[in-house]
């Protein structure tokens, strides 16, 4: 174990003892009162920990206004009937809870170091983050109808000075052309026949569907929760999946194998509400071979051939040889969908590694009009592909100008009016909600004003 690993269990062991202490040697008391909703001084102590050194101001302001803020998005919520799902949140929980794993050591050290078991550690964590989850959406809803015109965003910029201007990283055009190397019929029939074998076990009551997706399952989103799904429409599933889902009645059964752009399934649904569903499904993928990959590999070299002597352009070539169909219609060009709902040709770095790891890597060594080696990569839906990639355009980190970086600019305004609104309705909220603060903790420069009445 090198000295940084060292360091890092040995301060996670010292904040976990310090957390103990203070749960011990405080005497709890309530500090903040906001509406019904009690705010103690050990939850403040935890957060304090838990933050550590990365909390700018006082720990004894900041953390319990914003516990507080937090409390008047969740009342918030409940009146606006804002939901979180135990599936939208128990995949952040394993995330996080695997995270606090690996810096204890092992699950027995981290419930050491916490003095409680794993499942109220878990039942801990599950509160925290969906909290979180429903502020963020109460934040989202609330600046929902928040809308800049060019007029006022070129007015935000107008008398701006260029240094501080926002900073735009550098951004990537890219197009590909993708092979999805040969599946051969009798890996499909061993995939379909595990499915059957499981549909079966299921059907004679010798084995839980839940547990075999926790088993067996490949995708990784659901595989923790049993292979539990959202609500969701036909719209929003794979059309082969969605298909097969929506056409079962019976929740004791399972379904006959559906095929998807993922791979292969089956599926026992849980509840109908409306025109959505709710299903648990196991996923199984084909395994490629490697004489499957290398054979696409060959057929790539050969068209990157072609294209450099001219025999046909990388458009035509995404357009008749590509089997991905999100680009193969778009001259092979890569579209980014940013969480703003912005559709743009222009990836950061950082988007395109989120994208694919491998794509990224082989495109950050490319001079602007080349066209890479053939790879290999994991798309967007875990499957193994063969690609080439071209570097359409290279735009360097600069200074935001309203002709070339319209929209980011759009985006800083659009941000500002979306706190302003926050501002606004925190305001709005402080003056309807009872609130009372221990005289001992008002002596502080609060960001936001009318906390103390």
């Amino acid at each position: 174990m090198n000295a940084s690993k060292r360091y890092t269990l040995s301060l996670f062991a010292v904040l976990l003892s310090l957390l103990s202490m203070a749960q011990k040697n405080v005497i709890d008391e309530v500090v903040w009162v906001v509406g019904d909703e009690a705010i103690l001084r050990s939850d403040i102590e935890k957060r304090r920990l838990e933050y550590g050194s990365q909390l700018k101001g006082n720990p004894y302001c900041v953390i319990p206004e914003q516990m507080a803020i937090q409390k008047l998005f969740l009342h918030q919520a409940v009146i606006d009937s804002i939901e979180v799902t135990d599936a939208d949140v128990n995949p952040y929980v394993e995330e996080k809870l695997n995270e606090r794993i690996m810096m204890a050591g092992s699950k027995e050290k981290l419930e050491e170091y916490m003095k409680m078991p794993m499942v109220q550690i878990r039942e801990e964590l599950f509160d925290m983050i969906k909290n979180e989850m429903i502020s963020m959406r109460m934040r989202e809803q609330l600046t929902s109808d928040v809308k800049v015109t060019p007029a006022e965003v070129r007015r935000y910029f107008k008398d701006m000075p260029e240094d501080s201007l926002p900073l735009i990283p550098t951004q990537v055009e890219v197009q590909i052309i993708v092979l999805q190397p040969r599946i051969p019929q009798t890996e499909i029939e061993r995939i379909k026949g595990m499915l059957r074998d499981y549909a079966e076990r299921v059907n004679s009551g010798t084995t839980s569907f839940s547990t075999l997706a926790r088993l067996y399952s490949e995708d990784p989103g659901s595989a923790r929760q049993g292979g539990e799904m959202p609500y969701m429409g036909k719209g929003e599933l794979d059309p082969g999946f969605a298909n097969v889902a929506f056409g079962l009645t019976d929740t004791k059964k399972v379904s006959k194998i559906a095929q998807s752009e993922f791979g292969y399934h089956i599926i026992q649904l849980i509840d109908k509400r409306g025109d959505k569903v709710k299903c648990r499904h196991i996923l199984k993928r084909p395994e490629v071979a490697q004489a499957d990959i290398d054979s696409a590999l060959v057929v790539l070299d050969s068209i990157k051939a072609d294209i450099l002597a001219g025999k046909i352009s990388f458009e035509d070539a995404a357009r008749y040889a590509s089997d991905d169909k999100d680009t193969r219609n778009n001259r092979g060009i890569l579209s980014n969908i940013r969480e703003t709902g912005e559709v743009t040709t222009r990836f950061e770095m950082s988007e395109l590694s989120t994208l694919s790891s491998e794509l990224a890597r082989t495109v950050e060594s490319l001079e602007i009009g080349e066209i890479s080696k053939p790879f290999t990569m994991i798309n967007t839906k875990g499957k193994t592909v063969c690609a080439i990639a071209r570097l359409k355009n290279r735009s360097l980190s600069h200074r935001a100008s309203i002709t070339e970086d319209f929209q980011a600019m759009k985006g800083v305004v659009e941000a500002k009016k979306g706190e302003e609104a926050i501002l606004n309705w925190i305001k709005e909220k402080q003056k309807s909600t009872y609130i009372r603060i221990n005289p001992d903790w008002r002596d502080c420069d609060f960001e936001y004003e009318g906390w103390v009445k």
